[in-house]
């Protein structure tokens, strides 16, 4: 089970940290990665992880602006959002790719992908 936390109300060019903890299983050898859906869009990719951390992606809306990061020993998974702007607002949603076996996110920008997917956490930016 994966949830997310961290949503809320943030005026533009302010903060937000996403958590997405995992339970009853452990998420170290799973690519991990952040969507988002804003009203009346579809869902899109933001970010994913690799097992170390080393090989991410990001799309580029994001990047420059977004971090995504893991703690493996909290079997947690973070995404931390500066300068946000009012597109950002969404519903931010976790996944897990608990099938992959190259330690690469570069390939997992497709939902498809991910097999286990959390609840939403809502981003609100006002302008």
């Amino acid at each position: 089970q994966l949830q997310a936390s961290g949503g809320g109300l943030v005026q533009a060019g302010g903060s937000l940290t996403l958590s997405c903890a995992a339970s009853g299983r452990t998420i170290s050898r799973d690519i991990m990665g952040w969507f988002r859906q804003a009203p009346r869009k579809e869902r899109e990719f933001v970010a994913a992880i690799s097992w170390s951390g080393a090989n991410n992606r990001y799309a580029d809306s994001v990047k420059g602006r977004f971090t995504i990061s893991r703690d493996n020993a909290k079997n947690t998974v973070y995404l931390q959002m500066n300068s946000l702007k009012p597109e950002d607002a969404a519903v931010y949603y976790c996944a897990a790719d608990s099938d992959s076996y190259v330690n690469s996110a570069y390939s997992h920008g497709d939902a498809w992908k991910y097999d286990y997917w959390g609840q939403g956490t809502l981003v609100t930016v006002s302008s």
